[in-house]
């Protein structure tokens, strides 16, 4: 089935004003809808995403598109969500329970079930299994590709940005530069970035995160034309694997957009 089917059919509580309302509300006139099904809304993939839609919001504007996203957790983390990553209220909705998620197949994530764990201490430690790359896919080469810099993916920091992630000291984006040089991601940038996200979410994790049973739920990506028909889809198997392409997990933004160029 196409996921428009469902998603057309779905209403969740949309952050900006709390009301129950369909997903898709106020879509008519778009070129193409992006519907993105992020996982907790403290979860370092969310984060990222919403950082990347950000940066690539003009050239997302230009082409028609509108955006809806749809994040596990309550109104509360995601006016949080939206106040730190800029991401628009009246664009986010929130799912408590990851119901859509599951309606759309979307891949749940490990979950062994040890008997004498509770279930919120199961989600603790198939998370922490995740994380080491086990049922989490291409989870460490992700982490390490942070550290070590990528020269296929863009840089992410400009000269005269500051970062503050504690413990470190506030960064100049120049430093960046003297660790490996400029117009491409250099080392330790993604990993100071992701640092910064993590410092967010650990200073107000109740509100992030409402329902730690749920922390292995990854997400998925749709872009549809202005039918319903899907272009592109995406359905994430690890944690720090939001996209198709990491190093640029936007990409098909582009190539949807050269593919419609030629026809």
């Amino acid at each position: 089935m196409n996921p428009y089917n469902i998603l057309n059919q779905t209403q969740r509580q949309r952050v900006s004003d709390g009301s129950i309302v369909p997903i898709l509300t106020d879509c008519e006139l778009a070129d193409k809808i992006l519907v993105v099904l992020l996982s907790q809304l403290g979860d370092f993939d969310s984060l990222e995403y919403a950082w990347w839609l950000e940066r690539e919001s003009e050239e997302i504007e230009s082409q028609g598109i509108e955006i809806r996203a749809i994040g596990i957790g309550d109104r509360d983390s995601g006016v949080q969500f939206c106040e730190y990553t800029g991401f628009p209220l009246e664009s986010l909705f929130v799912d408590p329970q990851a119901k859509l998620h599951r309606e759309l197949g979307l891949y749940q994530g490990l979950s062994w079930n040890l008997p004498f764990l509770s279930s919120k201490k199961n989600a603790w430690a198939n998370l922490l299994l995740m994380c080491a790359g086990i049922g989490s896919p291409g989870t460490l080469a992700e982490v390490f590709r942070g550290y070590k810099g990528d020269r296929r993916a863009p840089q992410l920091v400009d000269q005269t940005d500051i970062i503050k992630a504690f413990p470190l000291p506030p960064i100049r984006g120049s430093f960046f530069k003297l660790a490996g040089g400029s117009g491409f991601q250099r080392p330790f940038e993604l990993a100071t970035l992701r640092l910064k996200h993590m410092n967010e979410v650990l200073k107000s994790w109740k509100t992030y995160v409402p329902n730690a049973e749920l922390l292995t739920q990854r997400g998925g990506t749709f872009l549809f034309d202005t039918e319903g028909n899907l272009i592109y889809s995406y359905r994430a198997k690890a944690i720090l694997g939001f996209a198709e392409d990491m190093s640029n997990p936007l990409s098909f933004i582009y190539e949807t957009k050269s593919a419609s160029m030629k026809v």
